[in-house]
């Protein structure tokens, strides 16, 4: 093959990074559980022999895959919500660049609550979890900064309302992959977030003095 000769020439820390990326192109387009160490060669015009050099098992590919998306995920949603106005606008502008980071890998959904992958390694469950729960604390300490500033609702669950968020996104992404084609994910997400943010405020009185 005429690229051969420059897949041989990459660096270990490319190789890795370039099955890391085959398999969740792989991944989006059949699904986590078809994913085989056979197509991620033959994907890269490579041997199994070839992949396996790089990880010793296929469970430690996905390992890497979760480690990759939360080494560029959390980063993102970081920055995003550091240009937020207020506690409110930093949690919609980490929804829409986690929606955005979603539309870039389509596949990371489906890694995140594959009950398969989650079942085979303790280590990716463990990793999942972590990543889940910090997101979540992240998401709670916002909306309890927003209640100090009232701007959100003095009663309001804030750990409640932190899974409805997460929930909200994964939601979404269903919607939009059994509806492919009717619906767009940032389409969707543009609709749905105000609701959530209607749902966090303070509520209004009638008649009420300003």
């Amino acid at each position: 093959m005429a690229d051969d000769p420059v897949r041989k020439r990459l660096g270990a820390n490319a190789r890795r990074e370039e099955i890391i990326r085959v398999t969740l192109e792989l991944a989006a387009e059949q699904g986590v559980d078809d994913v085989t160490t056979q197509a991620m060669a033959r994907a890269m015009g490579l041997t199994q022999g070839a992949v396996f050099r790089h990880f010793p098992s296929k469970d430690a590919i996905w390992l890497a895959v979760m480690e990759w998306v939360r080494d560029r995920l959390m980063p993102v949603l970081e920055r995003a919500a550091a240009q937020g106005r207020d506690p409110l606008d930093a949690l919609q502008r980490m929804f829409f660049a986690h929606i955005d980071f979603i539309s870039r890998y389509p596949a990371i959904p489906r890694v995140l609550v594959s009950e398969h992958l989650h079942g085979r390694s303790t280590a990716l469950r463990q990793l999942v979890t972590g990543i889940m729960l910090g997101y979540e604390a992240k998401i709670a300490g916002l909306l309890t900064d927003a209640q100090a500033q009232g701007l959100a609702r003095p009663d309001l669950d804030t750990h409640a309302a932190a899974t409805l968020y997460i929930g909200m996104i994964q939601g979404l992404v269903l919607q939009t992959s059994i509806l492919r084609g009717r619906r767009t994910l940032a389409a969707e997400a543009a609709r749905t977030f105000p609701v959530f943010l209607q749902a966090v405020r303070p509520s209004t009185t009638h008649g009420a003095t300003p």
